[in-house]
């Protein structure tokens, strides 16, 4: 009887999840479908065709041929790449001493920093832009990605990642002569790769489907990235939602792609196995 309560209660677990899963998905599929309907298909019939009677390419093919969507996504790849190489970069080099090092005001630096989480990006944008303008930074790459060379949440992640690291493995690199930046280099970071690689992870999404920042920074439509490239198909086909979602797929295959790469990765990792007996 036990045995069959525990199968009943498995089934409606499972079921609750796939509902749920179904619900989550939707919005892609018919985003989806409507890409690949044809014209002579009503995308906003009742009851709703989920997958569509003819499929079609042909959304995909005037979309390319009639907006520059090649340029947009060399700039999307190369500014999210940029942004995740020096968010990296940048959050690493702040998160080490304040995970590792003592020093007089180390905890409220940190504070400090964290503590920012908690600001509206909407309250720093002006400062931030009027800060771009005086650098000469608005119409160009760096421009679109200086608000995220750090994060304080990158930085917050990093360290707790270096907190975690055996003292072990950091004691030996000391012994065998390794400097302060080689010990950062060759030992810590390769450590924390899975917080490494769940950081690189959301800095990517995030470069990668802002909107607002590059709309306020780029004047020259061959800087555009793929968010603002898509908000012009409104504009340039009047609407036609086949187009706008057919842009919307190439926008985010990228990023589906690369978390179905990358999630296997995301796994925490015993640093306490690189110490030898």
């Amino acid at each position: 009887m036990n045995f069959k309560k525990s199968q009943l209660q498995t089934f409606i677990i499972y079921s609750l999840l796939s509902a749920i899963a179904l619900l989550t998905l939707f919005p892609l599929l018919w985003l989806i479908s409507t890409a690949l309907k044809s014209s002579t298909e009503n995308i906003l019939q009742s009851p709703p065709q989920l997958w569509p009677s003819q499929p079609t390419l042909d959304n995909f093919a005037r979309v390319w041929e009639s907006l520059p969507f090649g340029q947009y996504l060399y700039n999307s790849i190369l500014v999210s790449l940029l942004t995740v190489g020096l968010n990296l970069l940048f959050c690493a080099l702040a998160a080490y001493p304040l995970a590792r090092l003592s020093f007089v005001g180390r905890n409220g630096i940190f504070l400090a920093i964290i503590s920012t989480i908690m600001i509206p990006f909407q309250i720093v944008m002006i400062p931030l832009y009027i800060l771009t303008v005086q650098l000469g930074l608005t119409n160009s790459y760096l421009g679109i990605i200086f608000p995220s060379l750090a994060s304080a949440f990158g930085i917050f992640l990093l360290r707790q990642a270096f907190m975690s690291v055996p003292k072990e493995i950091e004691e030996a690199a000391r012994m065998d002569g390794s400097s302060e930046l080689g010990l950062w280099w060759f030992v810590m970071l390769p450590a924390i790769r899975p917080a490494l690689i769940t950081l690189a992870i959301f800095v990517f999404i995030g470069a990668w489907s802002d909107f607002l920042w590059p709309l306020i920074v780029i004047q020259d439509e061959s800087l555009y990235t793929l968010p603002l490239g898509v908000a012009k198909l409104a504009g340039t086909f009047s609407l036609d939602w086949r187009l706008v979602a057919a842009g919307s797929v190439i926008s985010i295959a990228p990023v589906l792609l690369l978390f179905l790469f990358l999630q296997r990765f995301i796994v925490p990792t015993d640093t306490g196995s690189g110490v030898k007996g």
